[in-house]
């Protein structure tokens, strides 16, 4: 695996993708019965922003360092807050140097009767997500390949739940593997919560994602998108793209509530999207029970 993501660790796309996990689990918190995190591509769940590799390129400063800051001066919506008492919980006198991944963050939010099981493959950063995560029983680090871990762990015993598939997209190719699996795997669990990251490069890719998707037949497809600049072949990652399937009825809301405000404390060049791919727009209401 030639991907590393210590090199761009709470970086613009990281903000992105774990403020709005951390919306979803804040949901799943509500209700008393217990629920499980699937993680299937989960990193080292660790990460240490002063290290040679997150310095190399500086990322993260134009990401969560300036969601920190502006946390700081009391300037972030608080719908914010969840996700910045995870990153808070890894720096508490104040001073931001380590950044969690998603399955840190999952931990973090999880109750004494909820589950997570992350996966990792890459022998090194599985290593680092198991010692991340151990002396915890209500967490397992698995060495495992993601898409064989999505097949293998759904449904969960709780039949509630989150499943987060974030893969390396070291490949094109990982956009059609990315909508097989989730084909394959909404077959088996209909009724679950799962959460998609793509990087935006160009158009093509992350379009003909949402179409494929779209021709699943997925009552509830949401999509969330945040770009800095415009998508082109070549220009390298220059957005971050998600898309929720079966979305908990308050996410729509909570996305249009705090993707701006985020998007102006992460840079004025911005735009943020949200739209559906399929279902209708929901300002609230009654919601449809994700069980």
């Amino acid at each position: 695996m030639n991907y590393r993501h210590a090199f761009h660790a709470g970086n613009f796309a990281d903000v992105h993708k774990h403020s709005v996990l951390a919306r979803i689990l804040v949901y799943l918190r509500a209700k008393p019965a217990p629920f499980r995190v699937i993680d299937t591509h989960a990193g080292s769940g660790r990460y240490d922003l002063l290290a040679p590799e997150a310095s190399r390129g500086g990322e993260w400063q134009a990401g969560i360092g300036r969601v920190w800051q502006a946390a700081r001066e009391g300037a972030t919506p608080p719908l914010l807050s969840p996700y910045l008492e995870a990153v808070a919980a890894l720096n508490p006198d104040g001073r931001l140097r380590a950044y969690p991944g998603s399955p840190l963050i999952a931990q973090h939010l999880l109750r004494p009767q909820d589950r997570l099981i992350a996966c990792e493959l890459e022998p090194r950063a599985g290593a680092a997500l198991a010692n991340a995560l151990r002396g915890d029983a209500r967490a397992k680090a698995i060495s495992i390949d993601g898409w064989t871990a999505l097949g293998a762990n759904v449904p969960p015993k709780e039949r509630r739940g989150l499943v987060l598939i974030d893969p390396p997209f070291e490949d094109t190719a990982d956009f059609a593997l990315l909508s097989n699996a989730l084909a394959a795997a909404y077959r088996k669990w209909p009724n679950g919560i799962y959460l998609l990251w793509y990087p935006i490069k160009e158009r093509e890719a992350p379009d003909a994602l949402a179409q494929r998707l779209k021709r699943l037949g997925i009552p509830d497809l949401l999509r969330s998108e945040l770009t800095l600049g415009l998508p082109r072949a070549g220009a390298g990652l220059v957005g971050s793209g998600l898309i929720a399937v079966n979305p908990p009825f308050t996410l729509e809301r909570d996305l249009r509530s705090f993707m701006p405000a985020l998007a102006r404390i992460l840079s004025p060049e911005v735009v943020v999207r949200t739209d559906r791919l399929a279902g209708e727009r929901r300002a609230g209401g009654a919601p449809a029970d994700r069980r």
